[in-house]
């Protein structure tokens, strides 16, 4: 109970102490949630400056402002697609769809070979000797679906 009436005793500073408390913390382990908290925390000190409030409604404020602050955080970060310059980078096989290319290995029951770029891709499609145009029309894993061009 000396605690409570300790950290009661600062009134709105000790807001701002645990407000700065939890920024500190999201240093350590990010994750997104700790900032806003913090955020929160340090908002309900600024209230407690501005209007007084007694402990419980503090704490309603801190959990209304921390609620409200992660939600609108979580909708907008749902809502943003991740933009990249590279969006087929873990992909490999998705990127040549579209390409035509020769075949390397002639392909029977199904399978061959055709060389892409520095790397020698396992297709699949229907039976074409070697040396025939193939169309890369779709990727299986890292093995490309190709037909006759």
């Amino acid at each position: 109970m000396q605690l409570v009436a300790l950290i009661a005793s600062y009134g709105a500073w000790s807001w701002i102490v645990a407000g700065i408390v939890l920024l500190g913390l999201e240093l350590v382990a990010p994750g997104g949630f700790l900032l806003w908290l913090g955020i929160s925390g340090i908002a309900t000190g600024i209230v407690g400056f501005i209007h007084p409030l007694d402990w419980p409604w503090q704490w309603l404020l801190f959990g209304v402002l921390g609620l409200v602050s992660i939600a609108l955080w979580v909708r907008f970060n749902r809502g943003r697609g991740q933009v990249s310059d590279r969006p087929y980078l873990n992909r490999r096989a998705d990127r040549f769809i579209g390409h035509e290319a020769m075949l390397e290995q002639a392909i029977v029951d199904g399978f061959g070979r055709v060389a892409l770029g520095d790397t020698v891709w396992r297709v699949a499609g229907p039976d074409l000797p070697i040396g025939a145009r193939v169309r890369i029309v779709g990727a299986d894993g890292a093995v490309l679906k190709v037909e006759a061009a």
